[in-house]
C-alpha cells in the first residue's frame, strides 16, 4: 500500500497534500518555501520516503484557454528535478480561488499566513486526481 502526494507549486511557497492508503481521501501537510530549490526538492522528497509516497500529484495552472503558459512552464520545470518518483500533472485553474472559499466557510483566517491557501489548493489537487480513479 502507498499514498499519492500532491504539490501546489508557487512562486514562493509549495504546499503539500498526502492521500490515505485507500486513495480516497486528501489531508492537507504541510508548506514549503520554495527557496531555495534543492532544499526545497530534499523536503519534498524526504516526506515522500517518510509517508510510502509512491506518486506525486502536481498541479499545472494551465490559462482559462487550456494552453499552457510561463506558470505551468515553471512548475513543470520545478517538477522535473524530481525523478525518483513518477509525476502526474494535474490541471489546477481557479484552486487558490476555490481554496480561499473552503477556508473561509471554515472560518479558517488566511490573510496572515497564505501557506494555509497553498495546503489546501494542495488538497483540491489530490481531491480531483483521486476523483478519477
Amino acid at each position: 500500500m502507498y499514498k499519492v502526494m500532491a504539490l501546489d507549486i508557487g512562486t514562493k511557497r509549495i504546499g503539500v497534500a498526502l492521500s490515505d492508503y485507500l486513495l480516497v481521501l486528501a489531508n492537507g501537510h504541510s508548506c514549503i518555501s520554495r527557496q531555495p530549490e534543492n532544499k526545497a526538492i530534499e523536503e519534498i522528497l524526504k516526506i515522500a520516503k517518510e509517508n510510502n509516497v509512491q506518486k506525486i500529484v502536481v498541479g499545472v495552472p494551465l490559462n482559462m484557454d487550456g494552453t499552457q503558459g510561463a506558470q505551468a512552464d515553471d512548475c513543470k520545470n520545478f517538477a522535473s528535478n524530481i525523478t525518483e518518483y513518477e509525476i502526474i500533472y494535474e490541471d489546477e485553474r481557479l484552486t487558490s480561488e476555490t481554496a480561499e472559499e473552503n477556508l473561509k466557510e471554515k472560518k479558517i483566517d488566511f490573510r496572515n499566513n497564505k501557506g494555509l491557501v497553498d495546503i489546501e489548493s494542495a488538497c483540491i489537487i489530490l481531491e480531483q486526481y483521486l476523483s478519477r480513479k
